[in-house]
This record gives C-alpha cells, structure tokens and sequence, in this order.
C-alpha cells in the first residue's frame, strides 16, 4: 500500500509541476497553443494533481 501511495504522491507532483508549466507558457509572447487551450489545460492538469494528492493521502492514512 505504501508503494501505491508513493506513486500516486509522485503522479500528483508531475501533474501540477505540468500546471506550472502550461501557466508560466500563458506569459510568454509566440507560444503556439492559444492561451484558452492552455488555460484549459493547466486547469485540467492541476485537478487532477489535486485528486490524486487527495487519493494518496486517504491511502496513506491506512
């Protein structure tokens, strides 16, 4: 169960480091996607980040 927590804590990491990283693109001028896509999906990114860091810690917790 540790493993699977740890990994889970890993992915949520991953996820909102990609939410950092699609928000700071919104900032820069010539970046392709358009910035309601990026938006979209560092929303997305970040939701899930925040779902799996809520499953880790329930499963942390037993």
């Amino acid at each position: 169960m540790k493993s699977v927590s740890t990994v889970l804590f890993l992915l949520s990491v991953l996820l909102f480091i990609g939410a950092i990283w699609n928000t700071l693109a919104v900032k820069r001028p010539g970046f392709y996607p358009p910035k309601q896509i990026l938006k979209k999906r560092a929303l997305a990114l970040a939701g899930g980040g925040g779902i799996f860091l809520i499953v880790a810690m329930i499963l942390s917790s037993f």
